[in-house]
């Protein structure tokens, strides 16, 4: 059984109070920082960049799961600071070159996933199988914090599962992106996700501590 992992999305920290709120994401045992990196290209936002990274990397001991929202990516891969036990991906739709892309990052030791857009049938991942560790399903438009799940995300969850199974690739990560709620997060789960992108409607939940809110999405993911 593929565990159950929870990504806090770096973008919703406070820098303020980022270090608490590291040592509290090391003392619940969370499993991987979500880093959006974005260009204003790709997407119409601009987002967490290469010396964000660097000293991420460098101050603490939880994963890294990059997940690039820039156009060729393939340019950017090696100016960025990750390695074995890190997670990258790259979207189908931001390059010419995605098998490049995935190799170098598994070159690195670190774990390739390929991201979808909302819009972006499964099929787009069949070149790529063989070179991928897991698939990163969007559940709203890249770019921006705070988005309700785009109509249809739970089915195309459980479709993306059911894709790679049929390919033989039962231990792939299955990673959801967008309005992954306390609510959301448990039927995400149900549907056969297992990393979490958790933002600002569950893990930085204004009416929760954050150690909380991290208790309460683990509980709802781990119902089976």
């Amino acid at each position: 059984m593929r565990s159950k992992k929870i990504a806090p999305s770096m973008m919703c920290c406070d820098i303020f109070c980022m270090k608490d709120q590291l040592d509290t994401f090391e003392k619940e045992r969370v499993e991987l920082l979500h880093v959006d990196i974005m260009d204003g290209h790709f997407v119409p936002n601009l987002a967490l960049g290469i010396d964000y990274v660097k000293q991420l990397k460098k101050g603490g001991h939880i994963p890294l799961d990059l997940h690039l929202m820039v156009e060729a990516p393939e340019n950017l891969i090696p100016m960025l600071a990750f390695g074995e036990g890190d997670y990258v991906s790259v979207h189908a739709e931001s390059t010419r070159h995605v098998i490049k892309c995935l190799q170098m990052i598994k070159e690195r030791g670190a774990r390739a996933l390929l991201a979808l857009n909302p819009g972006t049938p499964l099929s787009a991942a069949d070149e790529s199988l063989p070179y991928i560790d897991g698939l990163l399903v969007m559940t709203v438009n890249p770019g921006f914090a705070g988005q309700k799940m785009i109509e249809g995300s739970l089915d195309k969850i459980v479709r993306a599962r059911a894709y790679l199974n049929s390919r033989g690739l039962e231990h792939a990560e299955l990673e959801v992106d967008g309005n992954v709620s306390f609510e959301n997060g448990r039927l995400m789960s149900a549907a056969g996700a297992n990393i979490f992108v958790a933002g600002t409607s569950s893990i930085f939940h204004k009416d929760y501590e954050i150690g909380d809110a991290i208790q309460k999405f683990r509980a709802g993911i781990s119902v089976e």
